[in-house]
């Protein structure tokens, strides 16, 4: 059977057929289409033709759209998650927590869209303004084209709808080329809403044929989430429209000498820089730890790491599965060939079969080598040991990324100094930089890219300021 692609809420397929194949076994996960240049016209009118009365849609309305999807995503959790790991490879256990993320990704939106209300402001501290008020709300920019990748093809896919529907903006969502599956599934779900026909659709598009709906001016917002060189690439082909950029990094987790469960630490920087495969724009990538604690601490990470079960993605046992494809896993491998032939030592993993890349630590790697300087998007971590926190924040500091830190101190005062001095979008103290709550502000500085994630800030992100003034009031 083919799964049907969604153009402006209603299922559509094509003759250009496109196998789904898991990179564990290369097992079928699904057949799906492209969408054709018909079909992707008949999206974009659809939205731009919709946005005046999408945004008009009472809140109620939006809500519980947003509601109806939350709550059908958790009916459908098992299904959903097993869908996730055919088609991506992911162990079925990060799955399922995917799938319960994407659960809170809707519900918060549905309770944000209830108060997405805007601020009142009295404008009488001057004189002349007497008797005025001001009425600040938010209005979408405008339609949406929402460029997905394949690390978390559910929730990645929900951080670009939910806000979008919460305000009242119409979305063209392109899912990645690699894992299309659950995103069309999602369309199913927003398909029993009663949303107006032409406020979403779901198109898988080879990449290469992206760049006309990134172009199409009915589509004024582009979020995009995925590498580097193509987000910068959009940024350069429409700078008039408003971009949102998330592009990953080279995470880094600091390990402060006043830090007193080692073993901790070691467990979570262990975990977070395997799981996924090490597919996470914030897992762990580089480890500095004070000179004091660095030898107990990496030899925690290695038992630590070999304590993951790798194998099968549907195994609920399984940790670390394979990456995307093969091509990704030669890649990786050919950074940790190039680290070591220039000194690194490898104190576990380094080998590849297949898709599968071992987990791997590596400590004394040179500067300039990628798996310090570029995002190895594997499972790799880089263990370096430091004289000083402060010389650690440097070198934290020292990447072109920024999106996030860990920071494991006891120490608060510490805690507000990391926040200051780190140039990233978020410090999380006492824990690695992986963690990430879904409605909290989510994004990079530097080239980790621009705007923000998170419910309520995508919200604002895709909406701009309206105000009305009030005249002859008494206030």
């Amino acid at each position: 059977m083919t799964t049907p692609y969604w153009v402006a809420g209603q299922p559509a397929t094509s003759a250009d057929l496109v196998e789904i194949r898991t990179p564990h076994d290369n097992a079928l996960a699904g057949v799906t289409s492209n969408a054709t240049a018909e079909d992707v016209e008949r999206a974009v009118a659809a939205a731009h033709a919709v946005a005046e009365e999408f945004a008009a849609l009472p809140a109620h309305a939006r809500a519980a759209a947003l509601d109806h999807v939350s709550r059908r995503l958790a009916e459908r959790a098992d299904e959903v998650a097993e869908l996730i790991t055919s088609e991506s490879g992911k162990p079925v256990k990060w799955s399922r927590i995917e799938v319960t993320r994407a659960v809170s990704t809707f519900r918060w939106a549905a309770e944000e869209a209830r108060r997405f209300s805007g601020e009142l402001q009295r404008l009488d501290t001057d004189p002349a303004a007497d008797g005025r008020l001001a009425l600040v709300r938010r209005a979408p920019r405008g339609p949406v084209l929402g460029i997905a990748p394949f690390n978390f093809p559910l929730n990645l896919v929900a951080h670009k709808v939910a806000p979008a529907l919460a305000v009242g903006a119409p979305i063209v969502v392109k899912p990645a080329p690699s894992t299309p599956l659950v995103a069309l599934l999602l369309g199913e779900l927003l398909a029993e809403t009663d949303l107006p026909a032409g406020s979403w659709s779901v198109l898988p598009v080879p990449n290469e044929v992206a760049g006309a709906l990134v172009e199409d001016p009915r589509l004024p917002v582009v979020s995009f989430t995925g590498s580097g060189p193509v987000g910068y690439s959009i940024l350069d082909r429409v700078p008039r429209k408003h971009i949102v950029l998330e592009l990953g990094g080279n995470a880094a987790a600091v390990v402060c000498p006043d830090w007193t469960d080692l073993d901790r630490a070691a467990q979570r920087i262990a975990m977070f820089s395997m799981y996924q495969g090490g597919q996470s724009c914030i897992s762990v990538q580089r480890v500095y730890a004070h000179e004091d604690v660095y030898p107990a601490l990496a030899e925690a990470v290695v038992a630590h790491v070999r304590k993951l079960g790798t194998g099968d993605p549907t195994d609920p046992a399984t940790d670390v599965g394979p990456l995307i494809n093969e091509a990704a896993a030669r890649r990786v491998e050919a950074w940790v060939d190039e680290a070591v032939a220039a000194g690194a030592r490898v104190l576990t993993g380094g080998r590849r079969a297949g898709a599968v890349y071992e987990p791997t630590v590596l400590a004394d790697v040179p500067a300039g080598c990628k798996v310090v300087d570029e995002e190895v998007f594997g499972p790799v971590v880089v263990l370096d040991s430091v004289p000083s926190v402060e010389e650690a924040f440097d070198r934290v500091n020292a990447s072109r990324f920024g999106l996030q830190a860990g920071v494991f101190t006891h120490d608060v005062r510490l805690a507000f100094r990391a926040a200051k001095r780190l140039a990233v979008g978020g410090v999380i103290v006492g824990d690695v930089p992986s963690f990430r709550a879904d409605q909290m502000p989510y994004g990079g500085v530097k080239e980790s890219g621009t705007g923000r994630e998170g419910v309520r800030s995508a919200m604002d992100d895709l909406t701009e300021q309206r105000v009305l003034v009030l005249t002859g009031l008494e206030l």
